[in-house]
């Protein structure tokens, strides 16, 4: 039986992406993004938990990644989980966890909150196809039922 491994994160980036070149000539992008869930602890108080999350975005997605986010820059990232491991200078076993992201939408107005900061970059989707299309407006058909119990 085949098995499913799928990451969907929407949450902003902790810093700006870099970009660097592989020696095939592929660009890689690597940013973190932050999701923040909200609890309430025994005492009735609000907590928040932030979790981060190392993003890797490869081809022409990496090129528009690096050139639209930016750190605080809200962000659908979905994609794959994966870990890697290296041994470190003193010979220690190191491992990194990724998300390996074949689809990013950029979510909210570029450089800030506010109708003023929706100048620089349309929200806009980039897939791993190396497709770049504006992301659907609100309230398009996106195959999303207007029904969902969440």
């Amino acid at each position: 039986m085949a098995g499913v491994n799928k990451a969907i994160l929407i949450g902003n980036l902790g810093k700006d992406p870099e970009l660097k070149y592989l020696p095939s000539g592929q660009a890689v992008a690597n940013f973190s993004l932050a999701t923040t869930e909200r609890r309430t602890d025994k005492n009735g108080q609000r907590q928040d938990h932030t979790e981060w999350h190392n993003i890797v975005v490869y081809g022409k997605t990496a090129e528009v990644v690096n050139q639209y986010l930016k750190k605080g820059r809200s962000a659908y990232i979905e994609g794959r989980i994966t870990t890697r491991s290296w041994d470190d200078r003193d010979g220690n076993k190191k491992y990194r966890t990724e998300i390996v992201a074949n689809t990013v939408q950029f979510l909210g107005s570029p450089g800030g909150s506010g109708p003023q900061a929706a100048t620089s970059a349309p929200e806009m989707v980039a897939d791993s196809s190396g497709e770049i299309d504006p992301a659907p407006a609100a309230g398009a058909a996106t195959g999303a039922s207007d029904d969902l119990p969440f």
